[in-house]
């Protein structure tokens, strides 16, 4: 069992999050540059409220505060899965490692999520 997170920075689930946003930067590179203020920029700011998101319901008090924020997160991650739809069907990279990333981040957001709900007041 591992010991209960400090800081957001603990949580596996922001953990792996901030690795997808920094892997969204990477790949929005070598998109085109009529994009720049199009898809790259969006795509970027889906990813980053992914990990803001549950990095500010960290310290959130109340489950209902934390669940909103979580709440956000998954709508910013829902957001981030249309983009490598559309990134792929515009042929603009490979997103099979970006998709595995962001079903992880998924799944441990789900898992995360029920386990607020679940935890006592």
């Amino acid at each position: 069992m591992r010991a209960p997170a400090k800081t957001f920075e603990d949580l596996v689930l922001w953990q792996k999050a901030h690795e997808f946003v920094l892997a969204v930067y990477r790949f929005t590179q070598s998109f085109p540059r009529s994009e720049i203020y199009g898809l790259s920029s969006q795509f970027r700011r889906a990813a980053v409220s992914i990990a803001a998101n549950i990095a500010e319901g960290f310290k959130k008090r109340g489950k209902a505060d934390k669940f909103r924020f979580l709440n956000i997160a998954q709508g910013s991650l829902e957001e981030s899965r249309y983009y490598l739809i559309l990134a792929q069907d515009l042929n603009y990279g490979e997103v099979a490692e970006l998709t595995a990333r962001l079903v992880e981040v998924s799944k441990l957001l789900e898992a995360y999520s029920q386990a607020i709900l679940k935890s006592n007041p």
